[in-house]
């Protein structure tokens, strides 16, 4: 028991101790008892604090965990990475291919009723493959006008190349919009179309009424005034001429060996820069005509090199081109179809021109079944010619200039087809 109270006692002295030593004291003056009682209480709760500590470590309690007060630290500035994303490589297909344009009958081209009609595109092929004549142009949906279900490779097609595809075809024989889709396919069956491979390239035409010939330069080829650099030339020539000759003929053989009929053939004078141009009397054109023919070297006229040029007047206006297309001897042909409904109401002269690059002794040039197409309500049963007025003579000096002439509507770049 006294053991007790002395241990009371020096807690007691300790804690009165610490407090006196921590105090501030300006002086030595002795504290009031008021300040005193104070320090007293203060130290006998400081005492009973440690007694309650000191007897509470003989009985384990759970230890609270102090929370520390953090400073809150303003946010620091960093660099904004912009996240760049991965380069993703493609691999190339083996066939792909590409739409580079239609050479005939674009888009909502107005066909007659059950005509026959050729339709050309160009397709690139933008894979790593070449396309051999085992390829092949195959039909997939829509209108099949009349074709077969396949047509061969024309030629072989390297990656990178151009292709020309051309199809005969024939329209409906009711009126309407009509579509038919195509797509290609390789050597093992496998059908691929354009872009990603789901694509096809297409036929799209309507068919009103009828198309029939509004007139045919070949069958009337001595109605226009013929002539070559420096003189008019006979209607019809003489092959063999050096002057230059025209003649129309039939059965003949393009380069493609194949034979065609209503031929005009012009061969320009046998001398560098030769020429034989031919300009016809004017025709009424109506709204929807249009200017159709095949233009190559004839079969076997190995050295010819030519450039045809198709050319309009009215009156006594401004010669203007429709066309010009050179032509060497290669084994294809070209077909030609422009729209004159630029034309519409008006009278036209037309001229024919072949100039001769180089000597020109085998320039064979071939206009074949030139003519001049126009839509009717009625189904086609005969020829429709014009009446020329005046009709032209063959002896006719043709005296217009056809140096820097105006191009009025786009020269038009003929395509090889096959």
């Amino acid at each position: 028991m006294r053991i007790d109270r002395f241990k009371k006692f020096l807690l007691l002295f300790l804690a009165l101790a610490s407090i006196l030593a921590c105090g501030p004291f300006t002086s030595a003056t002795p504290q009031p008892a008021a300040t005193l009682n104070a320090l007293y209480t203060a130290a006998a709760q400081t005492l009973e604090g440690m007694s309650t500590q000191a007897a509470n470590t003989l009985i384990a309690q759970p230890t609270a965990t102090a929370t520390l007060s953090i400073p809150t630290a303003s946010p620091t500035a960093f660099n904004t990475f912009t996240s760049v994303p991965p380069i993703v490589t493609v691999a190339a297909r083996c066939d792909s291919a590409s739409f580079e344009g239609d050479v005939t009958y674009p888009d909502g081209s107005i066909v007659g009723r059950s005509t026959p009609f050729k339709k050309t595109w160009r397709i690139k092929n933008t894979g790593t493959c070449t396309w051999t004549t085992s390829y092949s142009i195959v039909y997939v949906s829509g209108e099949k006008f009349g074709a077969k279900n396949a047509y061969p490779m024309p030629e072989s097609v390297s990656p990178g190349e151009t292709v020309t595809i051309s199809i005969d075809l024939i329209a409906p024989d009711s009126n309407g919009d009509y579509r038919g889709d195509w797509k290609l396919r390789n050597a093992s069956g496998v059908i691929f179309g354009l872009g990603s491979g789901n694509s096809s390239f297409y036929v799209d035409v309507t068919v009103k009424g009828y198309t029939v010939t509004g007139y045919d330069f070949a069958a009337n080829y001595c109605d226009a005034a013929w002539e070559n650099n420096t003189r008019s030339l006979p209607c019809p020539g003489a092959d063999g001429e050096n002057r230059g000759f025209v003649m129309f003929l039939n059965s003949v053989k393009l380069e493609d060996g194949k034979a065609r009929d209503n031929v005009l053939l012009t061969h320009p004078k046998r001398s560098d820069d030769g020429l034989i141009r031919g300009v016809y009397p004017a025709i009424n054109i109506k709204t929807g005509d249009s200017f159709q023919a095949l233009i190559g070297c004839q079969h076997k006229a190995n050295d010819c090199d030519v450039y045809f040029r198709l050319e309009y007047q009215i009156g006594n206006g401004t010669i203007r081109t429709l066309g010009q297309w050179r032509e060497v001897y290669e084994g294809q042909y070209y077909p030609v179809n422009i729209d004159l409904s630029s034309l519409s109401g008006e009278k036209v002269k037309f001229i024919f021109t072949v100039f001769a690059n180089g000597s020109g002794h085998e320039d064979y040039a071939l206009w074949v079944a030139p003519r001049i197409m126009r839509q009717s309500s009625q189904a086609p049963t005969a020829t429709i010619t014009s009446t020329p007025s005046p009709t032209a003579t063959a002896t006719a000096t043709f005296t217009a200039t056809v140096t820097a002439t105006a191009t009025e509507t786009p020269t038009e770049t003929a395509t090889a087809t096959p």
